[in-house]
């Protein structure tokens, strides 16, 4: 196990990763700190197995949230869950962009298992989820679950990949990883809003239509089945469009029109402003949607699980992490995340404990009552002895691999390696911001968690070799945003 001191940690903000003094720097306030108290789960209590809503903001960073210290983004509906359940400080996506870690989820597995969890991200339409690989979906299905993915897919096009193909018994929403928030226009400048299989045309905006068909599908009649929906927002993702913006979408929309290249990436607009416009909507989305959960009197028996699919964007507050989105440095990788279960879990908790994307399918499998086949081991630990009877979690290690970088977690330990090739090592605890690289002082530690890393990378399917022209491409892609992801 990690050699947290938790009653300390308690007391400081995120958990207490950077220290006191740095509490008051990033604005988490100490009453709504100490309210929280250190994880113990409520191990006698049983329940039925609950519906679970999956709910993944798009590039939402770290500390956007109010409750993870943010001190201009409001959020009370996200604050308010997280009061009610339990707040994880030390909580990763499985990848540092869009689509592997959607790979990870549904999955369970290292992106680098599947040929479609190597792009980063899913860019065209030769690869995606293979419909005949077990996903989060297709297993709960088995197990006697309805399902549904409403939002974004970015697993794979159609013809070949949908979620109707990957065991989601109903798909509302876009397959690409960016749309135009009113056309519903994608990178390519294709329509991409979708029910089932079939384009579905609404051009109003779209994060209200999401919400809509969120609320419509909990408060239906699903007999004795649960359910798992999967509710996957592009909030607060580009183009900087907040609900109202019409004349700033008609312009990207005219762009995209007259084949400008990059248009939807928006680079000469958004700011601080209009990013916290994005955050709170997303906010009050969630907030609606929880109220029809409330409404139809499936809370106390329904796992609410929020986090965000990788690191912050270029307008997101990340303090006082290193890196964003595209990275693996804290930043890139270190995400929001919030699990509230009334039935079976307390409120207004706090865990310190690593996590990562793959462990969530592992969890939710486990509290589901379906187990996946030996042909497709899973690559998560399951959280659920950890959440409902108070076990303790093995330490083990948490590993991430992106073109050009490499890293891996074990307890407070963090091994990276960067485009320049060079080894660092970081004690997470002591320094949040990955700036003091103890990699001399450590060379056996470091030559250890190097070794981890490198025999779980030899598991995995080696990246395709990339052309002249298709590196030229991706250099100019990543010099303009480098996240079409």
């Amino acid at each position: 196990m990690p050699s947290y001191d938790r009653s300390a940690l308690s007391r400081r903000a995120f958990g207490g990763a950077v220290g006191a003094g740095a509490a008051a720097a990033v604005g988490l306030p100490a009453a709504a700190e100490a309210r929280e108290r250190p994880f113990r789960a409520a191990a006698h209590r049983r329940a039925k197995r609950p519906n679970i809503l999956f709910v993944l903001g798009d590039d939402l960073g770290w500390a956007d949230l109010s409750s993870y210290g943010s001190p201009h983004i409001k959020t009370p509906n996200l604050d308010r869950l997280a009061r009610q359940g339990v707040r994880f400080t030390d909580a990763y996506s499985g990848s540092a962009t869009c689509s592997p870690t959607r790979f990870s989820l549904y999955t369970g597995r290292f992106p680098g298992r599947t040929e479609g969890g190597l792009a980063e991200p899913i860019a065209d339409r030769s690869v995606g989820l293979e419909p005949t690989h077990p996903t989060l979906a297709s297993l709960l299905r088995d197990a006697g679950y309805a399902t549904a993915l409403i939002g974004k897919w970015h697993c794979g096009y159609l013809p070949d990949y949908s979620p109707t193909r990957s065991g989601w018994d109903e798909f509302f929403g876009n397959f690409g990883g960016a749309l135009e928030y009113y056309s519903k226009l994608g990178l390519g400048g294709e329509y991409d809003l979708y029910e089932g299989d079939a384009e579905y045309k609404d051009l109003r905006y779209y994060t209200r239509i999401l919400t809509e068909r969120a609320g419509e599908y909990i408060q239906r009649d699903h007999g004795d089945k649960p359910w798992l929906l999967n509710l996957n927002f592009t909030t607060p993702h580009w183009p900087w469009i907040a609900d109202g913006d019409e004349e700033e979408s008609a312009e990207i929309v005219r762009r995209i029109k007259a084949g400008q290249k990059g248009a939807l990436w928006h680079k000469d607009g958004g700011s601080v402003e209009k990013y916290t416009e994005l955050v709170q909507d997303l906010d009050r989305s969630i907030g609606e949607v929880l109220r029809a959960l409330r409404k139809s009197g499936q809370e106390r028996d329904t796992l609410v699980f929020f986090a965000s699919d990788n690191g912050g964007e270029r307008f997101s507050y990340n303090w006082p992490l290193s890196g964003n989105k595209g990275s693996l440095k804290e930043g890139g990788i270190r995400v929001p995340t919030i699990v509230r279960w009334p039935a079976r879990i307390d409120g207004g908790q706090v865990s310190h404990e690593p996590v990562f994307t793959p462990d969530w399918t592992a969890t939710l499998l486990e509290i589901g009552g379906a187990r996946p086949g030996p042909a497709h081991p899973l690559d998560g630990t399951s959280l659920a002895p950890y959440l409902l009877k108070g076990e303790e979690i093995a330490e083990r290690e948490l590993f991430w691999r992106v073109r050009g970088e490499r890293a891996l977690r074990r307890g407070d330990w963090k091994y990276y390696r960067g485009k320049d090739g060079a080894d660092q090592l970081f004690h997470l605890t002591d320094d949040l911001r990955e700036q003091a690289d103890r990699a001399v002082a450590e060379p056996e530690l470091l030559a250890g968690l190097k070794a981890a890393w490198e025999r779980t990378d030899k598991e995995l399917l080696p990246y395709p070799a990339t052309s002249s022209r298709d590196s030229s491409r991706a250099s100019s892609r990543d010099s303009s945003d480098r996240h079409s992801r």
